[in-house]
């Protein structure tokens, strides 16, 4: 099964979560986890800059990718958010069928 992990970096924990079960509840996700206390140094229009940040981890099938990246640039305060998909190489078969099944109607 082709399933996804989207990191996509948030301001702070409300707005992590307000992603999260958005997205959950939309289904173009399975779940998504909330990961506080991430420190992120970054380049910015010319100047490096620090922010404490929440890391929104969310899981989900290739078929809805484009729309979670799509909902995520939509909902997020960012200018433009950090939202990256890695593939999963593997994992247990039961929980790859769960994300995708979790994504169906």
């Amino acid at each position: 099964m082709d399933v996804h992990m989207v990191f996509c970096s948030c301001p702070d924990p409300e707005t992590a979560a307000r992603l999260a079960t958005a997205v959950v509840e939309e289904r173009l996700a399975a779940c998504a986890s909330v990961l506080p206390g991430m420190h992120s140094v970054y380049r910015w229009q010319g100047a490096v800059e620090r922010a404490d940040e929440v890391l929104l981890l969310a899981k989900a099938p290739a078929d809805r990718l484009p729309l979670l990246v799509e909902r995520l640039q939509a909902l997020h305060p960012y200018e433009l958010p950090e939202v990256i998909a890695v593939q999963a190489a593997a994992g247990l078969p039961g929980y790859l069928g769960w994300v995708v099944e979790a994504t169906r109607d």
